[in-house]
C-alpha cells in the first residue's frame, strides 16, 4: 500500500501548520487512530536522531493534534545480519547523546538492547498496544525494508513511514531513474521546495517519567561491557577511526567544512589528502541529516566565498539517486538490475579465464600481489570505510580475480555488510554495482570486463599519492 496521506484523513482534523510535507509520509495500513491511547510511538530504524528528523517531527505533530505525548524507541537487536561488535558499538555510541537531546523536549525515550536470542523480540508490539499510532522510517534496504512489510499487518494502530533520509521525498519520483544526468535535472528544479530547515513543533504534553523493566540505559562508560554481553561476532572489533554519535557526526561536519570544504573539488579522489567528509557512517545510521549537512555546507560556503557545487553533487545528486535505485528496484543486490548492455557483456565474458584467481578467504584477509588493493582491504578490516573512489579500484579487482561475477558481487556485499559502517545502504548497493556499469555507459572492450569500464594500478598511480596511502594504512595496521 503506498498512498499519499492528507492530514485530513490521518487526524481527523485540519493541521493549522504543517512542518513535514505530505508527500514524506505514507500508510502502509488502513487502520484508524486507536482511541484512549497513551502516546504517538516514534520507532526510530535507521535515522537515529532527533535534529532535522521529519518523521520525528510528524509524530510530534500528531500527538500536539490528540494531546498526547510522544515517546521516541530505540532498538537493537543481536540477530541482524552480520552483527558484531563494530556495528553495535556505532550505534550505541550515538544513544546517550539522543536521550540528553530529547530530555529538555519533553518527549520520552525508551531503548532496549536486546542481548540474548531468548530475550524478548515482541518490545515494539507491545508498545504499538498503547499507541495512537506508530510512525517510523521510510527506507528502502535492509532489515527495516522487511520490518516495514511485514509489521503494519500485525498491528491494530496507523503505521506511517517517513522519508527522512532524503532532501527531496523519494516519493517524489514516480519511476527508477536510469543515471545521474536523468536525476540532476529534476533534483535541481525540486530542490528549493524542500531545502530548508525542519525545527520539531513544540511539545504540547509532555512525557511523565516512565521506565519499563525492559528498557537498557546506556552510558559512555558501559559501551564496552554491553557490547560484550551480546550473542553477537566479537571477531570484528569496533573501528579505530569512527565513534558514533550526533555530536561526533558533527564535530566532523564542522572539521570538515572549516579545512575541507575549500579543497574538496580538487582533492577528494586522492585518500592521502583526506579532503572528504568521511561523514558516511553517520548519514547511514541517521546520526546527522543530509538535508542539515547540506543547509550548513551551502551557509558556510556563502560566508567564505566558496564554490560547494561538487561536495553538493555527491551529498544530493548522487545520493540519492542511489535511494532511487533501491527504493524502484526490488532486486538492488543482484547483477539483473544492471542495464541491458551490462547484462549482455558480463554473459559475453562470463567464462572469460582469471589469472591469477583468489579464493574469498585470500581477499578477506587481504592476501593478494596488489599491495594496492590489500591496503584498501585493510582499512576496510580496520577502520571500517573505504575511501570513495578507491574502492572502486577495489570492486574492479574483486571482478577481476573471483570465479565468477555473481560470486564477486556476492563478496563484495558479505565484506561491507560484515566489516562496513556505511554498508547495508543504498549507496552500498549502488557504488558495488557500478563497479558492473550501474549508471555508468559502455567503454573498450577487454577480457573479463566486457564493456565495462577498467581501473588499473597505473591509473590509481598518476592519479593519486598511492605510496603515501599504502603506508598510512600500514602505520595503522601496525599500531
Amino acid at each position: 500500500m503506498n498512498l499519499y496521506c492528507s492530514w485530513e484523513p490521518i487526524y481527523g482534523i485540519h493541521a493549522s501548520v504543517a512542518v513535514v510535507e505530505p508527500e514524506r509520509i505514507t500508510a502502509l495500513n488502513s487502520k484508524g487512530i486507536q482511541q484512549g491511547a497513551d502516546y504517538v510511538l516514534y520507532w526510530t530504524q535507521m535515522n537515529r536522531r532527533v535534529s532535522h528528523n521529519h518523521a520525528l517531527a510528524y509524530a510530534i505533530e500528531l500527538a500536539n493534534s490528540l494531546e498526547l505525548p510522544t515517546l521516541y524507541y530505540e532498538g537493537l537487536g543481536c540477530d541482524y545480519p552480520h552483527a558484531n561488535d563494530r556495528i553495535h558499538t556505532f550505534v550505541l555510541e550515538g544513544v546517550p547523546d539522543t536521550a540528553r537531546a530529547l530530555e529538555p523536549l519533553g518527549i520520552g525515550y525508551a531503548f532496549y538492547l536486546r542481548k540474548k536470542q531468548r530475550d524478548p523480540n515482541d518490545i515494539l508490539y507491545r508498545l504499538a498496544q498503547r499507541a495512537a499510532a506508530v510512525i517510523t522510517d521510510d527506507y528502502p534496504t535492509f532489515v527495516t525494508h522487511r520490518h516495514n512489510a511485514s509489521v503494519p499487518a500485525k498491528i491494530n494502530t496507523p503505521y506511517f513511514v517517513v522519508d527522512s533520509s532524503c532532501i527531496v521525498p523519494m516519493n517524489r519520483f514516480e519511476k527508477r531513474e536510469w543515471a545521474a544526468y536523468t536525476m540532476r535535472p529534476k533534483i535541481t528544479k525540486m530542490l528549493p521546495e524542500y531545502l530548508h530547515r525542519v525545527r520539531l513543533p513544540a511539545v504540547r504534553k509532555r512525557w511523565t517519567e516512565k521506565r519499563w523493566t525492559w528498557q537498557t540505559n546506556v552510558t559512555d562508560e558501559a559501551i564496552l561491557a554491553l557490547v560484550a554481553s551480546c550473542d553477537i561476532d566479537h571477531s570484528v572489533k569496533p573501528s579505530t577511526a569512527f565513534r558514533g554519535g550526533s555530536r561526533e557526526a558533527n564535530r566532523r561536519l564542522r572539521s570538515f567544512l572549516n579545512n575541507n570544504l575549500r579543497r574538496y573539488a580538487k582533492d577528494r579522489n586522492d585518500p592521502a589528502e583526506h579532503a572528504t567528509s568521511d561523514l558516511s557512517p553517520y548519514l547511514h545510521f541517521g546520526h546527522i541529516s543530509s538535508l542539515e549537512v547540506a543547509l550548513r555546507a551551502k551557509e558556510h560556503a556563502r560566508e567564505h566565498k566558496l564554490v560547494p557545487d561538487e561536495f553538493l553533487e555527491e551529498l544530493i545528486v548522487r545520493r540519492e539517486l542511489a535511494f532511487n535505485f533501491a527504493r524502484f528496484t526490488p532486486n538492488h543486490d543482484c547483477l539483473d538490475s544492471l542495464p541491458d548492455w551490462a547484462l549482455r557483456t558480463l554473459e559475453k565474458h562470463a567464462k572469460d579465464a582469471r589469472d591469477p584467481q583468489y579464493t574469498a578467504k585470500q581477499m578477506e584477509t587481504a592476501e593478494t600481489y596488489d599491495e594496492l588493493w590489500n591496503a584498501t582491504q585493510k582499512e576496510l578490516l580496520v577502520r571500517g570505510k573505504i575511501h570513495g573512489y578507491y574502492r572502486m579500484y577495489w570492486g574492479k579487482k574483486i571482478i577481476e580475480w573471483a570465479r565468477t561475477h555473481e560470486e564477486a558481487l556476492t563478496f563484495m556485499l558479505y565484506l561491507h555488510d560484515k566489516y562496513a559502517l556505511d554498508g547495508r545502504d543504498p549507496n552500498t548497493y549502488t557504488n558495488v554495482l557500478w563497479c558492473f556499469g550501474l549508471h555508468d555507459r559502455p567503454w573498450a572492450e577487454r577480457p573479463i570486463f566486457g564493456q565495462i569500464r577498467y581501473m588499473s594500478y597505473e591509473g590509481m598511480r598518476r592519479k593519486t599519492n598511492v605510496e603515501a596511502y599504502i603506508r598510512e594504512i600500514e602505520e595503522l595496521k601496525r599500531t
